[in-house]
């Protein structure tokens, strides 16, 4: 087991099982898989969302009182919020990835999904903590309060807002803004055109090749086996060399 399921295992978690999830962790909406498609809680008729979908919809039907995802570009937190749940995406480095199946391992996080945030508070008191063993684990240092009675927060310019004519989701963005205004914040529009070019790497630049290195083996020797949609994500990283 990876070291973050040792870890809780030595500290008393039962483990219930192993949960569904897009193919290699590639996807954001929970249908990329070989086993089925998980279905949102609260309507069949939606997705689940991904890449963990299983893991989100386990907690949120009760299974479990919670249940490890991965994050690479929102896998542990677009199910959470699917489903009513809270997803706890650790910093990098903060939780051990040893033993992790990697979907692209510079960028993976564990995560978890809980009913609550004090759960997922639990659950990172557990597993938090330096792995000499892992390259990529850090040393903690000490938490400070971050935000006080008067902050600033960013939200994208107005154009960079982009719910695809989903006039409820734009109404509840925008209640989002003024609950933290009235907590005391201060709106600071950004600029994220960088981040969106960012995020354009995951999949269309250099990172589909740490993807694409993680399963060479068997893309090379049964293509057959990989979800359709993710073996064209896969292949793509082929042609991207040292």
């Amino acid at each position: 087991s990876a070291e973050v399921v040792e870890r809780l295992l030595a500290a008393g978690a039962i483990v219930i099982g192993k949960t569904n999830l897009d193919q290699f962790a590639t996807g954001l909406v929970g249908t990329r898989s070989p086993h089925g498609a998980p279905g949102c809680v609260h309507n069949r008729a939606y997705v689940s969302g991904g890449s963990s979908s299983g893991s989100a919809v386990a907690v949120a039907e009760g299974l479990v009182s919670f249940a490890l995802g991965t994050d690479t570009a929102g896998s542990g937190r677009v199910p959470a919020a699917l489903n009513g749940l809270v997803g706890l995406k650790p910093t990098k480095g903060r939780w051990s990835t040893r033993g992790l199946v990697p979907a692209c391992r510079s960028l993976d996080c564990v995560t978890v999904f809980a009913a609550a945030a004090a759960d997922a508070a639990l659950v990172d008191s557990v597993v938090a903590g330096f792995d000499p063993l892992d390259p990529y684990s850090r040393r903690a240092p000490e938490a400070v309060s971050a935000i006080g009675a008067h902050f600033r927060f960013g939200v994208p310019r107005p154009a960079q807002r982009q719910f695809f004519g989903d006039a409820e989701s734009a109404a509840l963005f925008g209640a989002a803004i003024q609950r933290l205004a009235a907590a005391g914040g201060t709106p600071v529009e950004v600029d994220i055109a960088p981040l969106l070019e960012a995020a354009k790497l995951l999949y269309s630049g250099p990172w589909v090749a740490e993807r694409t290195a993680a399963v060479e083996g068997l893309l090379k020797a049964n293509p057959g086996a990989i979800h359709p949609v993710v073996r064209a994500i896969l292949q793509s990283g082929v042609g991207v060399t040292g």
